[in-house]
């Protein structure tokens, strides 16, 4: 398994304790999650109908702000799997660094993949690929930027998992244009990565072999029903989105008393420069909090945010010490 956040089995096995004695801060997801409420017995025991998809399609148009064509899927990691299969493969260029996913899986299914630090330098590939806002540093393009590349690559595909509230850099709007693919995941905004849910947005063409490579019951009746009722509650994201960005100040006047530098990040998580990130994560696992560090970066470290404020007095007295 490539390297990941959420390894929290790794961090049980070097420090103890159980998994709900531990704050894992290693990934972008919300840790005030969306209130789930009740769920159907129907969810649970029937096979979800096509009119219960169309249904989360269109939840999801709306959270996205799009019209374009898309299909559900089990996490935007699903929409990765079946990525190397919508051509013949070809050449592959992403920006990086970036989710190492992308790499990995294209490399399997036989594509040349190449990792580039710069918008133009995917200027020709048969794939493109970008990550926006970027994970781990956070870095964004603009629409229009991205916009006047897509007649220069064959396809493009623009990761969207971190853009809920930054809606002013989503392309989900022109994504029925050909050769346009967005990845969207619902899981880490909402704080429900366990119900394994995602979408691909795009022109029909794609959309249409995307959903037939996804099988007749993509995601389950409860990602359904839980996906309906959220992707819809403008008021919940609303709030969600301010509460996040007061959250990353708190972090990052926290991170600047420790002498980190802020190098990135976006509402969900947050990238620091440390003298030497594998000893801060050690020092925060001593207290039972999870982060993630990077093999080839040795001094990035990248926090979640804490969710309840028992969280945060947590994570100020391990810091203190």
């Amino acid at each position: 398994m490539r390297e990941h956040g959420g390894n929290l089995d790794l961090a049980q096995q070097h420090f103890g304790g159980r998994a709900e004695d531990w704050i894992d801060l290693s990934t972008g997801i919300n840790r005030l999650p969306y209130p789930v409420g009740e769920v159907s017995a129907r969810a649970w025991s029937a096979l979800p109908s096509r009119a219960e998809i169309e249904g989360l399609h269109r939840a999801a148009q709306h959270a996205y702000r799009t019209r374009a064509p898309l299909v559900a899927l089990g996490g935007a990691q699903a929409a990765i799997q079946l990525l190397p299969h919508l051509a013949p493969p070809g050449r592959a260029r992403i920006i990086a660094p970036t989710y190492n996913e992308y790499a990995g899986v294209l490399s399997a299914a036989g594509w040349e993949v190449q990792e580039v630090g710069e918008l133009g330098a995917l200027e020709g590939a048969d794939l493109a690929i970008i990550v926006n806002p970027n994970n781990p540093d956070g870095r964004c393009h603009s629409p229009k930027d991205l916009l006047a590349l897509l007649p220069r690559v064959g396809r493009f595909v623009i990761d969207e998992s971190f853009a809920d509230t930054v809606p002013q850099l989503s392309l989900a709007s022109e994504a029925d244009r050909p050769g346009l693919l967005v990845l969207r995941s619902f899981g880490k905004f909402y704080g429900l990565a366990g119900l394994r849910l995602g979408f691909a947005i795009g022109h029909a063409a794609d959309i249409d072999r995307l959903d037939a490579m996804s099988g007749p019951w993509p995601v389950s009746g409860a990602a359904i029903a839980i996906g309906c009722r959220a992707l819809r509650d403008d008021d919940w994201a609303e709030a969600t989105s301010a509460r996040l960005a007061r959250d990353c100040v708190r972090l990052d006047e926290m991170a600047q008393a420790q002498g980190w530098r802020l190098l990135g990040g976006t509402a969900l998580f947050r990238l620091y420069g440390t003298p030497d990130a594998l000893a801060v994560q050690e020092k925060l696992a001593r207290g039972h909090i999870w982060s993630r560090v990077f093999a080839q970066k040795p001094t990035w470290l990248r926090l979640g945010l804490p969710g309840s404020e028992a969280e945060w007095m947590r994570l100020a007295e391990v810091l203190a010490r």
